[in-house]
């Protein structure tokens, strides 16, 4: 079983292959044509730990792995890391389900699968035979840089660089990279949005791809969801979820679940479409936008266009206006057609747009339901909430939560919670009625809000006050590529 380039299937990896390419030779994303082999075996999950759908899941997408493999590696990305063994508990709120996702050790839901990835990355090099270094590049819009840091941090034979938009993320997010530790790692602002970086990261791939610069040196991959390896370990909460509320009596086998999730470079909900593929009984999906809407009007319309105002938001992880996993999504719906997702990258890149096939649309459409919340029903989110059920949401979280109250069905509904409210305290306590706090700074708000809610402050959030800012650079997107080479031979 091998996977594909989106844009040209003749472009083929195997499974460690494609996860040490981090994205194929033309641009495209790696993909499975189709998942008859990939089959999860349902009549056994409810017997599952989380730790056990994990390997069943990753050793189903990533078939160079035995499930003896994986199951070691799994072991060893979760033993003790996150704060329960149950890795992403299932909260009743309501007539709700919030599926916590943030338990891990930077507070975000990117930890499942970047916890994951630096031992799928080392264990592929292995059966590769690959001996040079790997440079791990990766844009972020404030969670995935964090938690790639913290996962390679000192892993013998990798570099890390990581970019985010300068002023794009929050306060706490920015202080949780600059202070990161470690003799492989750099981590730099880049003057511009998160579309700017991650832009500019497929631009180092394809000039590394022709002009082989590091050639010796080191072999470039990504720690963001367009490797396969970031995005495989995203598919097992899906599992979990189900299984839950099978163990609870919430549900019979077979039974529809739908699924609310925050939505920005879409690999998150994507996961999800594939867990559906797999033999998970999932009903709808839907996408919830922040004001930064381009998915809910191209889920609507069929036309994907990001020639729009950017916004700033209360939700900043979601401030993106090209969604780079969608592109497997318009793979799987087009019927494997890397030609017509070619056409379609090509007029994005060019025109600022395109106009998906209508019977690829209304396949989606079966599938995805779409909305979005702006930061006023954002914040009005959060307070709902907390005062009808005493559970407080971060900024992203309620957005999905908003968006679900408006299109939510008759199914069970589970609302994925991508991080702490404590990642966002400004606007969690404006939520709060903390108004009149606007002196604090972010740590002060932080225990304002333990003050007023009693949530335990994670550790890992609340000590960055007490650590210094090891990490200053900030550059010019022009000025990437640049900085890549400066890294690449960085001694660890």
């Amino acid at each position: 079983m091998h996977y594909q380039s989106t844009r040209n299937p003749s472009l083929t990896a195997t499974a460690s292959q494609a996860v040490l390419r981090g994205i194929a030779p033309d641009g495209g994303l790696y993909m499975l044509p189709g998942f008859s082999e990939a089959q999860f075996p349902m009549e056994r999950l409810a017997a599952l730990s989380a730790c056990e759908i994990s390997a069943t899941v990753l050793a189903l997408l990533l078939p160079d792995f035995t499930q003896a493999e994986m199951t070691g590696l799994v072991q060893a990305a979760y033993r003790s890391k996150f704060e329960t063994e149950d890795l992403t508990p299932l909260v009743q709120v309501g007539d709700r389900y919030v599926l916590e996702l943030f338990r891990g050790p930077t507070s975000a839901f990117k930890d499942i699968a970047l916890s994951a990835l630096p031992h799928l990355i080392t264990a592929s090099k292995a059966k590769n035979g690959i001996q040079e270094d790997i440079l791990i590049l990766t844009a972020t819009s404030g969670d995935t840089g964090k938690a790639a840091l913290e996962g390679f941090c000192d892993v013998p034979g990798t570099r890390i660089v990581v970019f985010y938009p300068n002023g794009g993320v929050s306060a706490i997010q920015k202080s949780q990279m600059v202070t990161q530790k470690g003799k492989n790692v750099a981590v730099c602002a880049l003057n511009g949005n998160f579309d700017d970086a991650q832009s500019g990261v497929k631009a180092i791939f394809a000039r590394c791809e022709a002009e082989n610069p590091l050639r010796g040196r080191a072999r470039l991959s990504s720690a963001n969801s367009i490797n396969i390896g970031r995005l495989a370990p995203q598919v097992m909460y899906y599992f979990k979820a189900y299984a839950d509320l099978l163990r609870r009596g919430r549900i019979s086998m077979g039974d529809a679940v739908d699924f609310a999730v925050p939505t920005g470079n879409f690999g998150d909900i994507l996961a999800g479409c594939i867990a559906k593929r797999m033999g998970l009984p999932a009903g709808r999906f839907i996408c919830a936008s922040n004001a930064n809407n381009v998915l809910s009007d191209f889920l609507h319309t069929g036309v994907y266009d990001r020639r729009r105002t950017f916004y700033k938001t209360l939700s900043p992880s979601m401030d993106i206006l090209i969604s780079s996993n969608l592109e497997r999504l318009l793979y799987l719906v087009s019927g494997c057609d890397g030609e017509a997702v070619a056409g379609y990258m090509r007029d994005l890149a060019s025109q600022g747009y395109y106009r998906l096939a209508p019977d690829a649309l209304s396949a989606i459409q079966a599938e995805l339901l779409a909305g979005w919340a702006g930061d006023a029903a954002t914040v009005a989110a959060i307070r709902r909430v907390y005062e009808a059920h005493g559970y407080l949401l971060d900024t992203h979280t309620a957005v999905a939560w908003d968006v679900a109250e408006r299109l939510g069905g008759g199914n069970p509904m589970v609302v994925l919670a991508t991080a702490s409210p404590y990642k966002f305290p400004s606007a969690v306590l404006c939520a709060l009625g903390g108004e009149a706090a606007n002196g604090l700074d972010e740590f002060a708000r932080m225990r304002r809000i333990h003050e007023i809610t009693g949530l335990p402050i994670p550790p890992g959030l609340r000590d960055l006050e007490a650590l210094p800012a090891l990490h200053g650079d900030v550059v010019e997107r022009q000025d990437m590529f640049r900085y890549v080479l400066s890294k690449a031979g960085d001694a660890q």
